[in-house]
């Protein structure tokens, strides 16, 4: 079954009353559906979605496995749309397809009659200052680390892991990476509470994890559509360093990374497992 990318929101656009437009974009990752309908801010409801879900359905689309959306007000909408229409949606920011569709479109508008000339960012989204996690999560050390793209599978796939989180799509070979590229990753040692830590990382849904240099330099966490997390803060010149090496590695890696939790660092034990991919054209 398909995957379907959905962005819906208000563009630089309105119509001869001076109205707000907003416009619609349905996508597949395959490219075989490509929707495109504008309507009146005033229209840019839940029922209005629906209706063009069920046209699309009726036209003799099959029904999609689930639906991926990064916007959260798009997600507000189409949460309530598809709940009769019993389609899974997932907020993600991995909108590959719709994103470069997106791009596309904000080099039309300025073409079209009704441009506001308004600044448009079309996949950048407002986000909250980063936040610190609760110290009753903090774990007991953390370090930075890597490994081959080639051993990364056998490494953990085979594992019993109790959160094991490998997308498909973010793995090295899909990804197009030799089996000799270094992968990058955070190493955090959660002693007692590791399954604590795990849990929580698990309901706010890791996206990616960067070093973030400042006074004093830390590690930020990026989860959910717009969320932001301080997962460490250091001001050791040598883990600065270890943190340089670390971009450096994901930029060479496409942006793939992992973020990997264990009781203690015998090796003999994980609790949970990110792969990872950070977005390097955004």
């Amino acid at each position: 079954m398909s995957v379907w990318e959905i962005d819906f929101y208000r563009r630089p656009l309105h119509d001869e009353a001076k109205n707000p437009l907003w416009e619609l974009l349905i996508c597949d990752r395959e490219g075989t559906l490509k929707h495109l309908v504008f309507c009146a801010q005033s229209e840019a409801t839940a029922d209005w979605l629906r209706q063009q879900l069920q046209q699309l359905l009726a036209e003799g689309y099959p029904q999609p496995e689930k639906i991926c959306v990064f916007r959260p007000q798009s997600f507000s909408l189409l949460e309530i749309a598809t709940q009769p229409l019993g389609i899974r949606l997932e907020p993600t920011r991995h909108t590959p397809t719709l994103k470069r569709w997106l791009e596309a479109r904000s080099l039309v508008y300025p073409t079209l009659p009704g441009y506001t000339k308004q600044t448009y960012q079309p996949v950048t989204l407002d986000k909250p200052p980063p936040m610190p996690i609760s110290e009753n999560l903090l774990g007991i050390q953390w370090r930075f680390a890597s490994l081959p793209a080639g051993d990364l599978i056998t490494a953990f796939s085979d594992r019993l892991i109790p959160i094991l989180n490998m997308p498909p799509e973010f793995l090295p070979l899909n990804v197009g990476l030799a089996s000799s590229v270094l992968i990058s990753g955070v190493v955090i040692d959660g002693g007692r509470r590791s399954m604590q830590l795990a849990r929580w990382l698990e309901n706010i849904c890791p996206v990616s994890l960067s070093y973030v240099s400042g006074a004093p330099d830390g590690l930020v966490l990026e989860a959910g559509l717009v969320d932001r997390w301080v997962l460490a803060t250091f001001d050791d010149a040598e883990i600065a360093i270890a943190a340089q090496t670390y971009e450096v590695r994901k930029q060479l890696g496409k942006g793939l990374h992992f973020l990997l939790i264990q009781p203690d660092d015998s090796g003999m034990t994980y609790t949970a497992f990110w792969l990872l991919k950070q977005d390097m054209e955004n």
